[in-house]
């Protein structure tokens, strides 16, 4: 039998679910080996589990999605978070920030009705995940490398170490020294193709905190940028600013 695959959606935009649209051919190669059980942004199919992998998009700020995150942790022999908003909590984590009630009032017509968390928080914070795949949105190539490894049962290929790495061998000038403007890089997860340097715009930390990020160290390098400690607190508060490291620099600034 083939093992079965689930997509599940939690608080997010279906951009890391697109991402796997996206893979087109790879995708219908994907679908020869796995059975597809649920991916209801492809199909309205869905089969019952247990799950042999599950793939988990969005962050947890429901309490519906704690106690719907705990039944799919029990069903899925692997279960991965993938995207900003499943690993860091994304851009719903901001809210983390602020005392929620006030901005629902300003939000919603009726706060009343709103059933949500007081935080927005990763997957993780909530079950135990076997592996975390990085990106607002994942990289298509990083989401079939990360399934074909689980199925064939090895360890994903997935970079770990830090956005300067691929700058470096693209050979794109570095933001900071030659433009003298903020960029993450230094911080920040490889992966997404050196995206933003290449077209002269520092990197925004869509991958959240690399292995070894040093934010403090990098916070100092922004302060002699004469970045005010407001401007320099919003760097750290960005698509991953719920990310331990991330959001420990981000509070040094308050």
């Amino acid at each position: 039998m083939k093992p079965k695959l689930a997509i599940w959606k939690f608080s997010s935009c279906d951009g890391c679910q697109l991402g796997l649209l996206d893979l087109e051919e790879e995708l219908l190669q994907l679908a020869e080996r796995v059975e597809i059980a649920r991916f209801v942004e492809a199909s309205r199919r869905v089969l019952p589990g247990p799950y042999d992998l599950s793939l988990v998009e969005g962050a947890v700020s429901a309490p519906e999605e704690v106690e719907q995150l705990r039944r799919i942790r029990e069903r899925s022999r692997v279960l991965v978070a993938i995207g900003a908003c499943a690993t860091a909590g994304g851009i719903q984590g901001l809210r983390n920030f602020l005392d929620f009630d006030p901005v629902k009032v300003q939000v919603y017509p009726r706060p009343e009705i709103v059933r949500s968390l007081a935080t927005a928080t990763p997957v993780s914070e909530h079950v135990t995940v076997d592996f975390e795949l990085h990106g607002c949105p994942v990289e298509k190539g990083q989401l079939l490398e990360l399934v074909s490894a689980l199925l064939a049962g090895r360890r994903p290929e997935i970079p770990a170490y830090s956005q300067c790495q691929e700058c470096k061998a693209a050979g794109t000038p570095c933001i900071m020294v030659s433009r003298g403007e903020p960029c993450l890089g230094p911080v920040t997860r490889a992966g997404c193709g050196n995206r933003c340097p290449s077209v002269g715009r520092g990197c925004y930390g869509c991958f959240g905190p690399s292995e070894d990020a040093n934010p403090a160290a990098l916070g100092g390098r922004l302060a002699e940028l004469r970045l005010e400690e407001a401007t320099i607190r919003r760097w750290f508060r960005l698509f991953t600013a719920w990310a331990g490291p991330f959001r420990e620099e981000s509070l040094r600034h308050e």
